[in-house]
């Protein structure tokens, strides 16, 4: 069968990727996410236990009879129903296909008249075998999906169903014959589900799960509309020139711009699988960095593997000239702590630091405050009943809170048709001026935090700069909005919707009568001895200094005493400069100093400081 984005000719590629990882063996689980005509389920199902998913019934129905042939020998029927079809091809009455498909009451010419009266006899009459018990249901569904697979070569398509040709194909007016889809008897035995992939995705686990979602804008739903409506055969209410049947509810995430990138991660997210295989192309909507960076979040980067390989030339329709044409194969062995990334790049950031800081975090946290929160790499990766962001950077905090519970989708499409307005560019300094005026210029309260962010991605080191007035005043830079910070926006919101996250710009000294019992507290302050722009006092926030310092300490010894629990970041030396006054703290507290070992951060000596 001719069908969009088939994989039949590239299971070489995936046996070679999963042998090379020791996964080509018996007793695993497989899940054909997507399967579609089930080309790569079938291949494996006499290696994996198999799970296969689409949310087009047509599909699910050759699934089924593609790997579930085992319940599929005809005894009660008692004779070949092929045999018995085929001697019946004269002289079949019209029904629901021929009267819609075909010349005569709707004009259409998907089929010949006597191949849609013929394709009508098999689906009734299979319906009245199976209704009166002498065929079992996958025994229905291989003669369905036999059907589907038989009219495929009468069709007068150019390759889907979404349309006939205006004049026959010579191959659409031949009689049609009605053969098997799989050869019988043959073993199989698969768990099949006709359901949208995130309402499976819950209910299903295992080792492998192999994910070829479609990559462009056109529809399946659309495109295999006939199929769906011979393979139900519900007499629905059609409409139009082609005679489509309402296929919204079937229609995919992965087939939109931003949508499909915001569902990929969150399929990536929840999969319950070890193992992740990703089949896509050059010409799909999301990048092979993007891509990357989503398996990368959650997988362990060391075991990530990518092939590239020509699967066919095409003509773009834009072009008569050849157009080069990539399939992409990706692997990665999933972690079961993902990391997440701020999508601001803030100075001081601890993001490489968090599963450090983790491993010496007590297990029993009620409530977490990250008081000097910043971008909120620390407190966004921690799993406790309640989280508390504080900066007194209010206008960040705004930004993240807006990030949190803003439709990805909705913001992507609001930063494209900025970019394209503004025509934002890498070091661009007259359009990111143009968008930096319009955000200064417009009064604080109505700002667009989707105007912030896109300065702060255009801007110089992406820094997050304003003066006394909070007008936005760094210069233009060489950055952007690229494929890696959509991923690190949309897997930010994505996993802040999923916590219980209090967002705040108070001094941090506010909170000292609310924490106790098994909170933990949190603190990143600036660093005395490494002071940057943003601290500096100058900016239209408080600043950091030696008193700053003092009364940090103090507040840490108050929490200290009340049996609270906290870690401190910070450093005690820097390019040969000490902070005597941390020392000389930690000191006369009796407190715990225990030195980052990763990698080396700047000539920094790293340190968390607590007091359990």
């Amino acid at each position: 069968m001719r069908y969009i984005g088939n994989k039949s000719k590239i299971l070489g590629f995936i046996d070679g990727m999963l042998s090379q990882k020791g996964l080509l063996r018996q007793g695993l689980t497989f899940f054909d996410a997507f399967t579609g005509t089930a080309s790569v389920a079938r291949h494996y199902k006499g290696i994996y236990n198999i799970l296969a998913e689409d949310n087009l019934f047509c599909s699910y129905v050759i699934a089924q009879a593609r790997l579930n042939t085992s319940e599929v020998t005809f005894a009660t029927l008692g004779f070949d129903p092929f045999e018995y079809f085929n001697a019946r091809y004269e002289g079949c009455g019209e029904g629901f296909v021929a009267r819609n498909f075909a010349p005569g009451d709707s004009g259409r010419m998907y089929f010949s008249h006597d191949n849609a009266c013929f394709i009508d006899f098999i689906r009734t009459t299979t319906e009245e075998w199976f209704n009166a018990g002498r065929i079992n249901i996958y025994e229905k569904y291989f003669l369905i999906a036999s059907l589907l697979e038989s009219l495929s070569k009468v069709a007068n398509v150019a390759g889907v169903y979404g349309a006939y040709l205006k004049t026959w194909d010579p191959r659409a007016v031949k009689k049609m014959t009605f053969f098997p889809i799989e050869e019988l008897p043959a073993e199989g035995r698969a768990q099949v589900f006709n359901e949208d992939i995130f309402d499976v995705l819950g209910r299903v686990s295992g080792d492998i799960i192999y994910i070829d979602p479609p990559y462009t804008k056109n529809q399946y739903s659309v495109q295999y509309h006939l199929l769906e409506t011979i393979a139900k055969y519900d007499d629905p209410v059609l409409s139009g020139k082609t005679g489509a049947r309402d296929m919204s509810a079937q229609s995919s995430v992965f087939s939109k711009t931003w949508a499909a990138h915001a569902a990929f991660q969150k399929l990536i997210a929840e999969s319950n699988f070890r193992h992740i295989l990703v089949s896509y192309s050059s010409d799909g909507i999301m990048s092979k960095e993007y891509i990357e960076s989503v398996l990368k979040r959650y997988g362990k980067p060391e075991t990530y593997e990518f092939k590239k390989f020509s699967y066919k030339q095409y003509k773009n329709s834009k072009s008569a000239e050849r157009q080069s044409h990539f399939e992409y194969l990706f692997y990665i062995e999933k972690r079961e702590h993902p990391v997440y990334q701020s999508p601001l790049n803030f100075i001081g950031g601890k993001y490489d630091m968090v599963d450090f800081f983790k491993e010496h975090m007590p297990a029993d946290i009620s409530t977490f405050y990250d008081l000097f929160a910043g971008g909120f790499n620390v407190g966004i990766n921690i799993d406790c009943e309640k989280i508390v962001y504080n900066d007194v950077n209010f206008k960040v905090r705004e930004l993240l809170e807006y990030i949190t519970a803003a439709d990805m989708v909705s913001f992507c499409k609001y930063t494209e048709a900025a970019i394209k307005k503004f025509g934002l560019t890498k070091g661009g300094k007259e359009s990111y001026l143009k968008l930096r005026e319009k955000y200064n210029n417009t009064d604080i309260s109505r700002r667009d935090c989707r105007d912030l962010f896109l300065l702060i991605m255009y801007g110089f080191q992406q820094q997050i700069r304003f003066n006394g007035s909070y007008n936005y005043n760094n210069p233009v830079g060489q950055a952007g909005f690229n494929d890696k910070v959509l991923e690190k926006l949309i897997s930010f919101s994505y996993i802040a919707k999923r916590k219980n996250i209090v967002y705040r710009s108070q001094d941090y000294q506010t909170f000292a009568d609310v924490i106790g019992g098994r909170d933990f507290v949190y603190i990143d302050p600036p660093y005395l001895i490494t002071l940057g722009s943003y601290n500096d006092g100058k900016r239209g926030f408080n600043g950091w200094n030696e008193a700053e310092e003092r009364r940090l300490h103090e507040f840490l010894d108050m929490l200290n005493a009340r049996g609270v629990r906290f870690m401190l970041s910070n450093v005690l030396e820097h390019n040969g400069k000490k902070n005597v006054l941390l020392s000389d703290w930690v000191e006369s507290g009796g407190y715990t100093v225990i030195h980052y070992g990763g990698k080396a951060r700047k000539n920094r000596n790293e340190v968390i400081i607590i007091n359990y």
